[in-house]
């Protein structure tokens, strides 16, 4: 898949998810949707159904939702105008956006799980790493682990409970293949990374399992928000610079994973959606989390900002993310060796 082909497919379905979200939530709500776009800049077809304009224009990179009476300029008057609901509902259209990109993260994660297969429970060997302790004692894919140490082992958690503490330990395991069980010695590496021994197994993987996909899917989605929350929290905290990509570097890194492999490809479409799902939660006017902001704080103050007020705070979120695009696309060049 070349470049521009990954790069039109991973960006659209992150941007259509997320407006997606907005438009389903603000239909659901009552509130007159005026236009769904996909991409930007000129049409170059559109179709009405029911009240909705949906248009397709010509650079297919992005979308957008236009809901009536979203800008200063149009009419507030109406029931089924956006800013006639109350906060409530305006937060649920608000936050239905990053929602649907976590959401999309799941389906993507488990589409994932499905074709590539799940984590079996069984203690039965999947694969051996080449040149491991297993590999060198003669583990082969298939083996199914009976006993460590003297202790049955019936499940693959088993496998590294007992592993786990061995580390430069003379290890005595036995197996269970077709041609009956064999006994074998093995001493478990120190893996640097979890101080603990590893033999250089995998486990079994089961594709086309729907139910177990989906759940896996979500535990994996759930592990992504946890650890880029954690990451940004841990740079806020030791006033780290900021280690963001650009659109530079987000086209390299998709045009790059793509000639890997389609599933490559998904694995980084999701993690993408949850951090644009996080992104647009940060607390910036013109974001969906600034817009929760300026939604709570006039729930608050029990009236809404005049048109200048909110123009202001829009005039500085625009500041801010240009000022982040241009940050982000210095560095992007920088990885390039094409800056200082």
């Amino acid at each position: 898949m070349s470049t521009v082909l990954a790069l039109i497919f991973v960006l659209g379905l992150l941007v259509i998810f997320h407006e997606f979200g907005h438009f389903i939530m603000a239909k659901r709500t009552g509130v007159l949707v005026e236009e769904f776009g996909i991409g930007f800049g000129p049409k170059i077809c559109q179709r009405d159904f029911g009240e909705t304009t949906y248009t397709i224009r010509l650079f297919p990179l992005g979308g957008f939702v236009k809901m009536l009476g979203e800008d200063n300029d149009l009419p507030t008057n109406n029931d089924r105008s956006f800013r006639q609901l109350p906060p409530s509902k305006r937060l649920l259209i608000i936050g239905a956006g990053p929602v649907m990109n976590f959401f999309l993260a799941l389906l993507l994660f488990a589409l994932i799980f499905f074709l590539a297969g799940v984590p079996a429970s069984e203690a039965q060997v999947g694969a051996v790493i080449p040149d491991s302790p297993a590999d060198k004692a003669g583990i082969r894919p298939g083996d199914k682990i009976v006993a460590i140490e003297g202790a049955k082992i019936q499940t693959w958690n088993q496998v590294i409970e007992h592993i786990g503490p061995r580390a430069d330990q003379n290890t005595h395991i036995v197996l269970s293949r077709d041609t009956g069980q064999t006994q074998i010695w093995l001493t478990p590496e120190l893996d640097a990374e979890s101080d603990r021994g590893i033999i250089g197994i995998q486990r079994v993987m089961k594709p086309y399992q729907p139910l177990s996909s989906l759940y896996f899917g979500a535990r994996q989605t759930l592990g992504t928000i946890i650890l880029i929350t954690s990451q940004v929290i841990e740079m806020v905290a030791q006033r780290q610079p900021a280690d963001v990509a650009g659109p530079v570097g987000i086209a390299k890194v998709v045009g790059e994973v793509a000639r890997t492999g389609f599933i490559n490809l998904l694995v980084l479409t999701a993690s993408l959606s949850v951090n644009l799902g996080l992104f647009n939660l940060f607390p910036i006017p013109l974001l969906d989390g600034g817009q929760i902001v300026l939604t709570v704080w006039e729930s608050i103050r029990g009236k809404r900002l005049g048109p200048e007020e909110e123009g202001v705070f829009n005039l500085v979120g625009a500041f801010l993310l240009l000022t982040l695009l241009v940050l982000a696309t210095y560095q992007d060049f920088k990885r390039l060796g094409l800056g200082g």
